[in-house]
């Protein structure tokens, strides 16, 4: 009998254990930032057509609704926008409508130091990210 109780508990033990470290795991895959894959236009572009009418940021992991910091350090090299952002169905890409002039440098903050509203769907905010491009 001895045996028998032996057992169980053991078995209790390894699925609290397998419990804790699944939650362990869980708590440490959300905690760690989602990143920025890719912009559009490209990163450091340097002959966008100024005709473009939305510019993008593509993250790695779905991001929160109605959430972002489309950021400046000089408001002069932001673009003019025509628009609300919007992200798409899955919420991994951020759309910004613009109006771009020509030959400009624009630079813009995905997320500041100040400003972190671009996060993922567990509140944890995308690292500031630098965006630059200049049209021709």
């Amino acid at each position: 009998m001895s045996k028998r109780i032996s057992s169980s508990i053991i078995v209790v033990v390894i699925v609290v254990f397998s419990a804790l470290s699944l939650s362990v795991y869980s708590a440490e895959k959300s905690a760690v930032s989602p990143k920025v894959l890719d912009t559009y236009p490209k990163n450091g572009s340097q002959d966008v057509d100024p005709a473009l009418k939305e510019i993008s940021v593509t993250f790695s992991e779905p991001m929160m609704d109605k959430s972002w910091s489309w950021s400046y350090e000089d408001k002069n090299q932001f673009p003019r926008m025509t628009g609300q952002p919007f992200y798409s169905e899955n919420f991994t890409k951020c759309v910004l409508p613009v109006k771009l002039e020509g030959n400009k440098e624009y630079i813009i903050w995905i997320n500041t130091s100040k400003f972190q509203h671009f996060r993922n769907k567990v509140g944890v905010a995308v690292s500031p990210y630098k965006f630059t491009f200049t049209t021709r």
